[in-house]
């Protein structure tokens, strides 16, 4: 896959897929795997995949719908151990959109518990 000059390599299509979501990368998938196990081992609930956060409301300016910028996080769930929501991004590499939109995330959302995940 090339994204703006920079190849990226990205496994099948089938080989990131599990119940039926295909992810973006094999480590995302493993932390699915992951939370799935904590959740069915009553550490967390509510697991969700791919919640989304409006970082800046949708306008019009001078005629033109500009669309909302919004963040995908990669997992959103309550850690029963802290009764908190814990908003979670698998991370391989940090993109300069990453990082923007990362900023301004935490700004709109302060109380956010934020966390990264290295793969």
């Amino acid at each position: 896959m090339l994204k703006r000059g920079i190849r990226i390599k990205v496994s099948s299509k089938e080989s990131r897929t599990l119940d039926g979501i295909t992810f973006a990368s094999k480590a995302e998938m493993a932390r699915y795997a992951e939370l799935k196990m904590l959740e069915k081992a009553g550490l967390i609930r509510d697991l969700e995949v791919q919640p989304v956060y409006v970082l800046q409301e949708g306008y019009v300016w001078r005629g033109e719908k500009i669309r909302p910028i919004i963040y995908r996080a990669d997992f959103r769930y309550l850690d029963l151990r802290t009764n908190r929501i814990i908003v979670e991004d698998v991370k391989g590499m940090h993109t300069e959109v990453y990082k923007l939109k990362k900023k301004l995330l935490l700004k709109r959302y302060p109380d956010i518990n934020f966390v990264e995940v290295r793969k």
